[in-house]
């Protein structure tokens, strides 16, 4: 436990979310008294619960839920989902911790945010970028690369277990980065955000890789042969669009995709490792940790 935690309470929300889940686990681990923000009180809202968090109920969309959650909180997490009404939100929440005096907003943004995708989600990030700057809140944003945990995703695990890894970005490299290190740099900026108040960090595993070196490393760490398949992206989209991924989905995963294409992936850091004290983990260190899954050999 930090000494600098304190009787600090910070808010995550999108709590029972992949990074949201990481970050209230770790952010407790730091000592902070930590109040997760949650839309409905489920099994995954009783998880956190248990852990030792103070769990809220209420709605991005809807200011009157959202301020009462920020109140006598110091630095908050806003991460919302891949899902229309990101600006709206931005602007509730950033009214709402205005009137409240947090003292840190930390915004889960994306790489690929710019006001020229094709996704409407990518084009939303960047608006709820700038909203936040224009408000005048304490913000850091965070841009994270392509999640490792996509490869356990419906549309990308099936394609694994049989040997392909599926996706239509070409050449387009990344450096895919865990869920778990995120929220640990999360907890590390919620504990002392004061010397990046102002700037965007982006979020990477330690290594950048097209996806054929990615196919080589899954294939060696899995312990079977990968082979990478890039099919045009309406092929891909259409395929989504089959396995009942809503219309909001694929739009963003389309325009990503070409996004990918063109390099807005790219890159790769060692934020997480200097904010936290250890690196985050590869492709391989990640496949050989779900093997079983990846493999489909296990639950």
């Amino acid at each position: 436990m930090s000494s600098l935690a304190g009787t600090k309470t910070v808010l995550v929300t999108g709590a029972t979310g992949d990074t949201g889940r990481a970050a209230v686990r770790e952010s407790l681990a730091l000592g902070l008294n930590v109040r997760a923000f949650v839309r409905t009180v489920d099994e995954r809202s009783q998880a956190l619960a248990d852990q030792g968090a103070e769990v809220v109920v209420g709605d991005f969309l809807d200011i009157n839920t959202v301020r009462p959650a920020v109140e006598g909180v110091e630095a908050a997490y806003l991460c919302y989902p891949i899902r229309p009404g990101l600006v709206e939100a931005a602007v509730n929440f950033a009214q709402a911790a205005k009137e409240a005096g947090v003292k840190a907003v930390l915004h889960l943004s994306q790489r690929s945010a710019n006001r020229e995708s094709t996704s409407n989600s990518c084009r939303d990030t960047f608006l709820a970028e700038q909203v936040l700057n224009w408000s005048g809140v304490h913000v850091i944003h965070l841009r994270p690369t392509m999640f490792l945990e996509w490869f356990t995703y419906p549309w990308m695990l099936p394609y694994l277990q049989k040997g392909f890894l599926r996706m239509p970005v070409g050449k387009g490299t990344s450096s895919p980065v865990a869920a778990a290190d995120q929220g640990r740099a999360v907890a590390a900026l919620l504990l002392k955000p004061e010397e990046h108040i102002g700037t965007t960090i982006n979020l990477s595993g330690p290594v950048e890789m097209d996806h054929e070196q990615m196919a080589a490393e899954l294939s060696e760490a899995l312990g079977r042969e990968i082979v990478y398949q890039n099919p045009p992206v309406a092929e891909y989209v259409a395929s989504l669009e089959e396995m009942g991924v809503y219309p909001y989905g694929l739009n963003h995963i389309g325009g990503a995709m070409i996004d990918f294409q063109n390099g807005r992936m790219s890159g790769a850091d060692d934020n997480i490792e200097r904010l936290t004290g250890r690196r985050s983990m590869t492709v391989g260190e990640y496949a050989r940790a779900h093997a079983d899954l990846l493999n489909g050999t296990g639950n």
